[in-house]
């Protein structure tokens, strides 16, 4: 049988979990932000440089030039 459900009890055990929560601080949340802005700056030029490879790849080789 399902237990029923009482959101009050719900709620104080969120509560509680929320508690358990560590947290990052300031500073190692804006080392993690540029951090990520950075490995995704990396990435787009990564692909920009592949697409310009196989664009000049597809060109070579369907027009020749």
């Amino acid at each position: 049988m399902a237990k029923s459900f009482n959101p009050f009890q719900f709620i104080r055990e969120v509560r509680q979990e929320v508690a358990k929560v560590t947290w990052p601080s300031r500073n190692e949340t804006i080392i993690t932000t540029v951090m990520v802005l950075i490995m995704v700056a990396l990435t787009a030029v990564f692909f920009f440089v592949v697409d310009a490879i196989l664009h000049w790849g597809v060109n070579l080789v369907i027009y020749g030039r």
